[in-house]
């Protein structure tokens, strides 16, 4: 009899997929598909210049440079792939529609943080993926697989297809090889990301969670790239990332489709919560493209803590 060969000690992403997730091959080729993309990303990142492009996107905002020319480089690979439905981008005004007879849909922010490239911080890019083609109407729980890249001093990529978070990196001949399988996350936060910080001001319920954190020495942990912050909790196995409305954003900042909506789905599978204070993220449908959200992710007893504090002014 033929000797059975051993597993591979570092395996691949597609390795990954395919025996651990065991994830269906169309959906297999299309996170393949997604982290070919982030690669060319990174390599824009690394030789583009930076700056506006003269140009906002559907919610008004400057787009940088990287912004748009990350848009069309998944754009591309999402066309390619045959296997993508519609997608929804936070650089376009609406769903897009690539192959009716597809079986996935995508969201995604193409460059999470990109203002930051100029300052050399680490920015990222976010994806879902929905089985079927309507996603107008969807909850994020609806989702078979999430997904971040990390462009940072390394290029690592994070997702969950149902079973488990698990970490990747890109190495020099592009492929993504395993890091850390089966990430997860604690109850108890010793650090604190809190996003949209002109909510303190007139929201004071977010006021009491920050001098809760400053008067029980919590480490504080925030860059300004949405992917940046959470990978560190992700990646530290604790913490918890804010932000809430204020007087200027009721909802908050962040949009559910394209950024809550996956990071919610990544952090309840490595045994966190995502909430926006009264119910789960992953159980708010999607109304329309640019729906925001208020977001309080992390550690499962600090989200309820911060919660507690929201509703409780």
């Amino acid at each position: 009899m033929a000797k059975r060969a051993a597993a591979p000690h570092r395996p691949s992403l597609n390795y990954h997929l395919r025996i651990h997730a065991k994830a269906p091959d169309a959906l297999r080729h299309v996170i393949m598909d997604i982290a070919r993309a982030a690669a060319y990303v990174r390599r824009a990142i690394l030789t583009t210049e930076a700056g506006l492009a003269g140009a906002v996107n559907q919610f008004g905002e400057e787009q940088q440079k990287l912004d748009v020319l990350s848009d069309e480089i998944i754009q591309q690979h999402l066309r390619e792939s045959g296997l993508v439905h519609s997608f929804i981008s936070e650089e376009q005004a609406d769903v897009v529609e690539l192959d009716p007879s597809a079986p996935y849909s995508v969201v995604f922010d193409p460059l999470d943080g990109s203002s930051l490239v100029e300052t050399n911080f680490a920015v990222g890019s976010i994806f879902g993926i929905y089985e079927g083609g309507e996603l107008i109407g969807r909850t994020p729980r609806e989702q078979v697989a999430a997904l971040y890249v990390l462009y940072g001093p390394r290029t690592i990529l994070v997702y969950s297809a149902g079973n488990g978070v698990h970490m990747f990196i890109l190495n020099d001949v592009g492929e993504y090889i395993l890091l850390n399988e089966h990430l997860g996350i604690g109850d108890e936060a010793e650090n604190y990301s809190p996003g949209n910080l002109h909510a303190f001001k007139d929201n004071a319920g977010y006021r009491a969670s920050m001098d809760r954190w400053l008067q029980s020495a919590l480490t504080l942990r925030y860059s300004g790239c949405m992917v940046a912050d959470i990978h560190h909790i992700l990646s530290k196995g604790q913490g918890v990332f804010t932000n809430v409305g204020g007087a200027k954003y009721p909802n908050g900042k962040l949009r559910l489709a394209f950024e809550c909506g996956p990071f919610a789905y990544l952090v309840e599978q490595a045994g966190g919560s995502a909430t926006d204070g009264t119910m789960s993220i992953l159980d708010k449908r999607l109304t329309e493209i640019d729906q925001r959200t208020p977001l309080i992710l992390g550690s499962a007893h600090e989200v309820a803590r911060v919660s507690e504090e929201l509703q409780s002014q």
